[in-house]
């Protein structure tokens, strides 16, 4: 996909508990003084796909994220993109997501939780989210980025020694990384010392990039979603 259309998918996503994205061109998007002249966003150096700059270009430099620390998820490289409001990479690192390709998710999924969530609905869906940091059902704190699908960014945790969390993880190919309940996972050091920091002292907003392939292409079109 090419960026541009990446880009105006993503301010014209919704999604569930998020204000909509702005609605105009990215060319046509400023700060919020016309006097202050627009930085650049800052990978520092950090390997990052087109679509996830764009991603980040539009968040800071297009102002879509109001001002507000922002993370882009790259759903094909299976990689969490922390940013301050400053427009600045504090850090980045592997991720893992829902075992289930797709891009929207179920009605009713936060509510299947306690009960066991199907595999083929343990979907990561893309689109443009308002977090908010805030306790678990157990007491945990996590990134909110969906409360009522019970979507959120968080540490990785004990699970049974099959799923191979840890070494997935670890791996250096992104194709392993589909584990999770949809639920964006890092490993504990990254969320204690990148995400809680930067996400977890008020409001921010969550781009997850779509699912790539001409599959998904179709499908995000058709729904309007990231």
């Amino acid at each position: 996909m090419a960026i541009a259309a990446i880009v105006t998918l993503m301010l014209g996503a919704q999604a569930v508990h998020a204000e909509p994205a702005l609605q105009q061109p990215l060319q046509q998007l400023q700060p919020a003084s016309a006097h202050i002249a627009p930085l650049a966003v800052d990978f520092h150096g950090e390997t990052a796909s087109p679509e996830a700059r764009a991603a980040a270009r539009a968040a800071f430099e297009g102002f879509d994220a109001k001002g507000r620390p922002f993370a882009v998820v790259d759903k094909k490289e299976a990689k969490l993109f922390v940013f301050n409001a400053d427009g600045q990479l504090v850090g980045a690192a592997p991720a893992l997501l829902g075992l289930a390709r797709g891009d929207t998710v179920a009605p009713g999924v936060g509510q299947m939780v306690s009960t066991g969530i199907p595999p083929s609905l343990r979907t990561t869906p893309s689109g443009r989210y308002d977090s908010q940091p805030g306790p678990n059902l157990k007491g945990e704190t996590v990134i909110w980025v969906d409360y009522d699908a019970a979507f959120a960014i968080h540490r990785l945790r004990p699970s049974p020694a099959y799923e191979r969390r840890a070494e997935r993880l670890a791996s250096p190919s992104p194709d392993d990384n589909r584990i999770s309940l949809g639920c964006v996972v890092v490993a504990g050091e990254f969320f204690d010392r990148v995400v809680a920091p930067v996400l977890g002292h008020g409001p921010g907003v969550v781009y997850v990039l779509p699912e790539p392939g001409p599959a998904a292409v179709a499908q995000n079109t058709a729904t309007g979603r990231l």
